[in-house]
């Protein structure tokens, strides 16, 4: 029961309403008996400074995870960013400090890594291939070289993001191997959908067929798409006999990080 002592966090993008964040982080505070309640807040464009500059007086509010279309825009508005949400110009959750001080963090490469490690798959020495150059992405290759792959290569539709994420990531690691072509699979340890492609009921791939031809069996194949569960990549990787991440286990395994970085649950849910 919400009452004048409950303390907040928020959800905030637009639109809002399929995400899994209050669910995940309500039912853990109600199960560890905890007087706090996730808010999801859908804001429009041209309220997100005025709504980040309240948050510093919000005082029952301990933060804010962000999602889309926000993470890029929300980093100007800030009093402080992690090594990576600076290096990445994106955040996915904000802390509020005691003073009102705004530090901002992305955690969306550590939610897939954490996915990753319970499904029995370390990224450390592995070969990774990463589709898709946008926010999700980006955080995910940058977390995997900080995790340790030995080689990762870059694919998505924009050449100019690609080559964008490519430089951050050479210039970030320079002894690690980044590469933007992709001619087969057969080499990969990992192949990370990080794009929406396969979202709802497209049935769409990420890649094309040609290439999914020569997935190699013993890959671990991971997709963020939340709705299906079961993505089209996902099916297929499957049915050659790969193991698979999903994308509801990816955001499971983040609720800790994010929770976590605001103060607001321990690390695992």
């Amino acid at each position: 029961m919400v009452n004048g002592s409950t303390e907040l966090v928020a959800i905030v993008g637009s639109p809002i309403a399929q995400v899994k964040s209050p669910e995940n982080f309500n039912r853990w505070f109600e199960g560890n008996a905890l007087n706090r309640v996730m808010l999801p807040i859908d804001i429009s464009a041209q309220a997100l400074s005025s709504f980040i500059d309240t948050l510093r007086g919000w005082q029952n509010l301990r933060g804010c995870v962000v999602t889309i279309p926000y993470k890029q825009q929300v980093v100007e508005h800030l009093d402080e960013l992690s090594e990576r949400a600076s290096a990445l110009r994106s955040v996915n959750v904000i802390r509020r400090e005691a003073d009102g001080r705004l530090i901002g963090d992305n955690v969306d490469g550590e939610g897939f890594l954490n996915a990753g490690r319970q499904q029995g798959f370390d990224a450390k020495g592995k070969r990774a291939l990463v589709i898709g150059a946008g926010g999700v992405g980006s955080a995910i290759a940058y977390s995997l070289c900080q995790a340790g792959v030995s080689a990762l290569s870059l694919s998505d539709v924009s050449h100019e993001r690609v080559e964008a994420l490519a430089q951050l990531l050479r210039s970030a690691f320079p002894e690690l191997p980044v590469s933007t072509r992709v001619d087969s699979l057969s080499a990969f340890d990992l192949i990370a959908n990080a794009s929406p492609v396969g979202m709802g009921d497209s049935g769409e791939l990420p890649l094309p067929q040609a290439l999914l031809q020569s997935l190699p069996a013993s890959a671990h194949v991971a997709d963020v798409v939340t709705a299906p569960e079961i993505t089209p990549l996902l099916a297929l990787a499957k049915a050659r006999g790969c193991s698979i991440q999903t994308g509801p286990q990816m955001a499971l395994a983040q609720a800790g990080n994010l929770g976590h970085f605001m103060g607001a649950t321990a690390l695992v849910l």
